[in-house]
């Protein structure tokens, strides 16, 4: 079974144009993949998150050095040395190509500055701390690189990559089918289920806009007599929000007068016994239950207990949730305002 291998190529780009040729090209002759950079700027973070992400899935990376040290990152690390380190830091089986020191070699394609010359030393040194290749030119390197491929793929064989044809076998193609319709399947399940949501959605949007729509008035009472009472209006939207988080287990009736009372009139010295009329809050438990946003408790209670009880249904809590935003996306009027 041939393997290709995935082979990521790195190097400063301008002074080693023709040299970087060559190793790829002595890398298309053995029948395996070059992976390189250059098409890609190295200041794009973008990109090095791509560049990472090759050198993680290649099976081999090769490093040329000569005398540029390149351009460097955001910590002052040239680009080549990042790519370095991140490959020996993955793991990956590294191959170092070093220019002789005696060999013949442009000035113009060299360091300038003395700080970029001592970046570059420090780079050469740590390449050559591990198994190393020296070469004097473009054809000496094609031959080492070919030669040393060669060693360290046989030393330190890799995953790579061979033919579907040669590695799958009849049960694993009818593995393959069997998760190909898996996975169409899952993706309909998917769909329907978003569009359950959307379905879900808009219509917890036109609950709110029917609650939104109709207006009610009473009066809220501070003592046992009516007649002392002071009047209030609200919405059915906003009787809903008075009551609804104690109903989210149960609440009774007259424990829903109190809390609409309170929500209403943000006080506190209503009259503790029925503030609002017994039959309104029957008639908007009613109205509510119509909505199907509750429905009577399921809860067991004492038979002396003679209190009537209701709970959320699963649309009511899902209104309960989406209200307050769905009120400050569309700018609808509100009973706190």
């Amino acid at each position: 079974m041939e393997k290709k291998y995935q082979i990521f190529v790195s190097s400063t780009y301008e002074d080693l144009k023709e040299e970087r040729d060559q190793v790829i090209k002595a890398i298309l002759e053995m029948g395996h993949i070059p992976v390189g950079m250059e098409m890609f700027s190295a200041s794009d973070e973008e990109q090095w998150k791509i560049i990472k992400r090759l050198i993680l899935e290649a099976d081999y990376y090769v490093v040329v050095v000569a005398n540029k040290y390149g351009s460097n990152g955001p910590d002052g690390v040239s680009y080549t040395e990042m790519e370095y380190d991140f490959a020996i830091e993955s793991k990956v089986p590294t191959l170092g190509f070093v220019l002789d020191d005696k060999a013949p070699w442009p000035s113009e394609r060299g360091e300038k500055t003395p700080k970029a010359r001592k970046s570059l030393n420090g780079f050469k040194r740590k390449v050559k701390s591990k198994l190393v290749n020296f070469w004097s030119n473009k054809d000496e390197l094609h031959a080492k690189v070919s030669v040393s491929l060669v060693k360290t793929m046989t030393a330190n064989p890799r995953i790579g990559w061979v033919k579907s044809s040669e590695s799958v076998g009849p049960e694993v193609m009818l593995e393959i089918s069997r998760l190909s319709s898996e996975n169409s399947n899952l993706r309909n399940e998917l769909e329907a289920i978003k569009l359950a949501n959307i379905e879900a959605a808009d219509e917890i949007r036109e609950v709110v806009h029917i609650l939104n729509k109709n207006t009610f008035s009473f009066e809220i009472r501070k003592t046992g007599k009516w007649g002392e009472e002071e009047r209030s209006s609200a919405t059915l939207l906003g009787i809903f929000e008075g009551v609804a988080p104690n109903l989210q287990v149960e609440n009774s009736l007259s424990e829903m007068a109190k809390n609409l009372a309170l929500h209403i009139s943000h006080k506190t010295d209503y009259y503790k016994n029925w503030p609002i009329g017994k039959n309104l809050v029957t008639e908007y438990a009613a109205d509510l239950a119509a909505l199907d946003l509750i429905e009577p408790s399921k809860k067991k209670h004492s038979v002396h207990d003679k209190e009537q009880y209701w709970s959320l249904t699963k649309l009511g809590k899902q209104v309960l949730k989406r209200s307050r935003r769905i009120i400050l996306e569309e700018g609808l009027a509100s009973d706190d305002e």
